[in-house]
């Protein structure tokens, strides 16, 4: 048995300012969570991850970081996060905390006196340059390179008052920190020590994997119909990104491994970078967040651009990093977060068949060899908004893109509206619906973001005393997970591989052999096992749709989720 405690563990994802608002101000904070504690010790999780809480000026909703060291006062104070981890703690929970260091706000003091004078000791702690020679500073062309924003856009932003430019990969008002400064992985350091000291019990770490960028910054090639290029090739998995994680391991966590749980979302991360990035032995991460599975459904456009992704292709990726990762390494299982649109919305089917499918995609999630993760209001099978037009939504990423798409590129607003229905990270930040109180029950005042209308329906006190709820089975999911070595420990191993509506694999340790059938489509599915034989006395231990078929016969109804045991 593996001595690694996160290996049975269930993490619950809270984006604060979505889940409870405590004071009636129409944003979530620190005190509502203080509040719905029950709710997380019944649903059964180890683990909670919680979005960022620091001081910031929320361009990007607290991803824009001015003071780590500080509650941010939207959420609540010091005694208030105090009192939220002592209860987490007295319940069994741990508390994992949002780590965002490629970047801090521009109202952070490292970067205003950064930008305060070229001569300043700070001037190097973040990615400075002198605009291209020959064209006017401020003009298109003139930024240092031609790389893009991921929230559209230059990478890059004028300082007038200096005439250089400063990098900043996700929005103006994040400039990226220069981690090939020592001074900057230093005081990286102090401040994760610091919050180790306060009792937290790990990290989730921001875009890491972009710490270390190619330190000349070149250019890259820009695909027609496009403003800028991808810098990604230079700054994803950078020359140096394995020794500054090695050296965080060294100077925060070593010889106390076992207490905390380091887990880094890395886009673009391969199966190859992950063995060596989740390797114990190499003393990196305990695990990472890779973007595969949530890529499939992005055309050749990106995000916005969608296309259908089958069974085959969520099969086919799943299983990939379940092989790339078993001798060593482990991977996070996810299918939402805060900047992913809902699955039951995009893999499954958000009508009818809501439940049944929430659940299908939660079985077949659970039951892999990883860390499972679930994002506030999953376990309730919460669906995508239906947002009328652009003024219903507050996210910058798609703010910024609907400006440049419709108002720079002149595409039809429709359309765009259609892939913003459909992908927006907003779809993630409406308010956890908890009752069929006014706002779903997230508060008394108007929220910062309109709740899902169908919170009528779709709530936790509808859910919480109804065995056969989407809330009831997240709970059987997380306690199977607990009370059986064969999902956290086994091996794991596809079956029915090319099936295109089954999802189908075992999990076995010892002479113990677990097997999930999942129908992932909205039509009846016939199988044949290659081994059926050997499940002849096989015994049931969970299913989402009772009164369905039943094991072995061959088939399996829309949406259906069978686990059957030998």
């Amino acid at each position: 048995m593996s001595d690694k405690w996160w290996h049975s563990a269930v993490v619950y994802q809270i984006y604060p300012r979505s889940f409870a608002d405590s004071n009636g101000d129409g944003i979530g904070d620190l005190r509502g969570i203080i509040e719905h504690l029950d709710h997380l010790e019944d649903l059964g999780v180890d683990v909670v991850w919680l979005s960022p809480i620091y001081a910031s000026p929320h361009d990007d909703n607290g991803y824009d970081i001015s003071d780590y060291q500080a509650i941010d006062p939207l959420f609540g104070t010091f005694d208030d996060f105090d009192e939220l981890l002592a209860g987490l703690h007295a319940r069994g929970m741990k508390l994992v905390m949002d780590l965002v260091v490629n970047h801090t706000s521009d109202e952070h003091p490292w970067f205003v006196e950064s930008a305060s004078s070229t001569q300043n000791p700070k001037r190097d702690w973040y990615w400075w340059r002198s605009p291209r020679a020959g064209i006017a500073p401020g003009a298109h062309g003139a930024e240092p390179n031609n790389w893009g924003s991921f929230f559209s856009g230059s990478a890059w932003k004028l300082d007038p008052a200096s005439g250089e430019y400063y990098l900043h990969l996700f929005s103006p008002k994040q400039p990226d920190l220069n981690w090939e400064n020592p001074e900057v992985r230093d005081a990286v350091y102090a401040m994760m020590n610091w919050w180790l000291d306060r009792g937290v019990d790990g990290f989730r770490m921001d875009v890491i994997n972009f710490i270390s960028k190619v330190p000349s910054l070149p250019d890259v090639e820009v695909v027609p119909g496009h403003l800028f290029g991808d810098g990604y090739p230079y700054f994803g998995q950078g020359p140096r990104i394995h020794e500054f994680l090695h050296e965080m391991h060294d100077r925060v966590f070593a010889g106390r491994e076992d207490r905390y749980l380091t887990v880094g979302e890395m886009p673009g991360v391969t199966v190859e970078d992950a063995q060596l990035f989740t390797d114990q032995d190499r003393a990196e991460l305990d695990m990472v967040f890779q973007f595969e599975h949530v890529d499939l459904d992005h055309g050749p456009g990106g995000k916005w651009d969608h296309r259908d992704a089958s069974v085959l292709d969520l099969k086919r990726s799943f299983g990939k990093w379940q092989k790339g990762l078993a001798a060593a390494g482990w991977n996070s299982l996810y299918w939402n977060n805060h900047d992913q649109p809902r699955v039951v919305s995009r893999f499954g089917d958000d009508g009818a068949a809501r439940h049944q499918s929430a659940t299908a995609l939660a079985t077949v999630l659970h039951l892999q060899r990883g860390t499972p993760y679930i994002y506030q209001g999953e376990e309730l099978g919460m669906t995508n908004v239906p947002f009328q037009g652009i003024s219903d939504f507050r996210d910058i990423e798609t703010l910024n893109h609907y400006s440049e798409a419709v108002d720079v590129l002149g595409a039809s607003p429709a359309q765009v509206l259609a892939a913003l229905r459909r992908t927006s990270r907003d779809n993630a930040r409406t308010p956890v619906q908890w009752s069929t109180d006014a706002n779903a029950g997230f508060t008394t005042a108007t929220p910062w973001i309109q709740a899902n209308p169908n919170y009528t329906e779709i709530n936790a006190a509808a859910q919480r005393d109804d065995p056969s709820s989407v809330l009831a089975y997240y709970r059987a999911l997380i306690d199977l997970r607990h009370r059986e070595p064969a999902i956290s420990e086994g091996s794991f191993e596809m079956v029915l591989p090319e099936h295109p509506q089954i999802f189908a694999y075992t999990r076995t340790l010892g002479d113990r052999s677990l097997l999930v059938l999942v129908n992932l489509t909205g039509e009846p599915a016939e199988y044949g096992l290659p081994d059926a034989a050997e499940w002849v006395d096989a015994r049931l231990v969970l299913t989402n749709l009772p009164g369905a078929p039943a094991i072995g016969e061959g088939h399996l109804a829309p949406w259906q989720a069978l686990v059957i045991s030998r």
